[in-house]
């Protein structure tokens, strides 16, 4: 039986044929885009899952990568239409109100009317977040001053002197101020009601006091007439009961101390006393007045046994307070004049 060739020859010839074999499926490869040496490597669409298509209100992400928040609404103290914070440019105008308001406080006398009412007016314009903050720590702390003392000052539009007659009843001067009576007890340092004396000089309050709540900052916003004076933290309704947003006033008659709680799902009352009371120390019914607002009920404003339900959404739509800022937010509204505009 004849035998192939397996001499040097042969070999050498054979080698030839594989490496002109390997060209020839190189070149058809190239012809017809293909990678005869593994995976194909074009590339391919992108998967549309992986685009990420900017949403109109996303966040801006500023050059240093750091997310910047969305412009916050702010309304006007009075209640009036909203504006636009910006996101952290110090506004020069409310900058130079500061500075003038800085030195009203150190002058001697110190002229603290003036330099609260140049804050309150630098409280209304555009400004930094650092600014606004600054601007009602600087109110609260004059608010110890011209508001919750005995001391009165010159030219207060806000606080005056009130000579006690013959028959006066302090809550009858409550009402007359538009203001609780409560309010003038203490700032007054009056023991009881009935503890007043004719010809006495007390100071009272020119109300009422009104209040904005705004749900993304979880903050309420105490002010009197249209002048700043505290702010608080709060708990909010929890997603599917969030608190209604738009105007409501304190309720006739709804501010009740300790009031009797019914629970909306099961129907139980429950006292004060018990374990489970959710109101804390305050309660105060708010009505609606405008139309997002007047035919919803059952909303208030009160306390609660569980201070770390603030700051959170955790209510089923009212407004929860710390017991102690509840007492002070009771002491301060009065029904149906005091407003509550809840913002976004």
């Amino acid at each position: 039986m004849a035998r192939r060739p397996t001499g040097p020859r042969h070999g050498m010839q054979n080698a030839i044929y594989i490496v002109a074999g390997l060209i020839v499926i190189v070149v058809i490869g190239v012809i017809f885009g293909l990678n005869p040496f593994g995976k194909d490597k074009k590339a391919s669409p992108p998967d549309t899952n992986d685009v990420k298509i900017p949403e109109a209100n996303a966040p801006n992400v500023n050059d240093r990568g750091f997310t910047q928040p969305k412009p916050v609404v702010q309304e006007e103290p009075n209640l009036g239409s909203p504006r636009v914070e910006p996101d952290v440019e110090a506004n020069p105008a409310a900058e130079e109100l500061i500075t003038q308001a800085a030195t009203l406080i150190g002058a001697t006398p110190g002229r603290i009317i003036e330099a609260r009412d140049k804050l309150n007016e630098a409280l209304k314009l555009p400004m930094s977040p650092q600014q606004r903050s600054l601007v009602k720590t600087r109110l609260s702390q004059l608010a110890d001053q011209w508001l919750f003392s005995k001391t009165f000052f010159a030219q207060d539009r806000l606080c005056s002197s009130y000579k006690v007659e013959r028959g006066d009843r302090l809550s009858n001067i409550g009402k007359q101020f538009n203001v609780p009576y409560e309010l003038l007890m203490e700032i007054n340092k009056i023991p009881r009601p009935e503890a007043l004396r004719e010809d006495e000089r007390i100071k009272v309050i020119n109300g009422p006091f009104n209040v904005k709540v705004y749900l993304s900052a979880f903050t309420m916003d105490i002010f009197l007439q249209d002048t700043f004076v505290r702010s608080f933290p709060v708990g909010l309704g929890q997603p599917g009961r969030q608190t209604p947003v738009g105007l409501w006033h304190v309720k006739a008659g709804g501010k009740i101390p300790n009031a009797l709680y019914t629970d909306p799902d099961t129907g139980k009352v429950i006292h004060p006393e018990d374990p489970d009371y959710p109101l804390g120390s305050r309660w105060i019914e708010l009505e609606g007045l405008d139309e997002n607002t007047k035919d919803k009920t059952g909303f208030g404003i009160h306390g609660t046994k569980d201070p770390q339900s603030i700051g959170r959404a955790s209510s089923r739509g009212c407004i929860r307070l710390h017991n102690g800022d509840v007492m002070k937010v009771y002491n301060m509204l009065v029904p149906v004049n005091s407003l509550v505009k809840i913002v976004e």
